[in-house]
């Protein structure tokens, strides 16, 4: 297979990214939809806020950002950012990619759980 699923998630990626460059997520009737479990239940999860942290990245609002979701700013995207580049290099070896260490995954999912509680807690 190669590298194709890693460049197709980019192209796809970039292509989200555009979109949020000229239609904003932001207010009713937005053509991104809205977080599925905060629709449903009102609880934000840890990426709630994402799509708008990028909107706002895109047009150089970083306080905006911030605001939006912090720790998808400071640790998700350059989380997913190392994750590509780790299945990248391994899909270009052709490669299984390694699973991920639990020295990175459980930190993760600790940090996703007190963001989560954080947010709906203090919020």
């Amino acid at each position: 297979m190669g590298v194709r699923g890693p460049v197709a998630v980019a192209v796809a990626a970039v292509g989200a990214g555009v979109g949020l460059l000229f239609f904003d997520p932001n207010g009713p009737g937005s053509f991104w939809p809205p977080c599925p479990l905060y629709a449903l239940t009102g609880i934000q999860c840890p990426a709630c806020g994402s799509t708008r942290m990028v909107h706002a990245l895109l047009h150089g609002d970083l306080a905006g950002a911030w605001q939006l979701n912090a720790v998808m700013l400071v640790a998700g995207l350059p989380l997913l950012a190392w994750l590509w580049v780790r299945w990248f290099r391994s899909a270009r070896r052709d490669e299984r990619t390694p699973p991920l260490p639990s020295e990175v995954g459980v930190p993760v999912v600790a940090l996703a759980v007190v963001w989560m509680l954080v947010r709906n807690l203090v919020g």
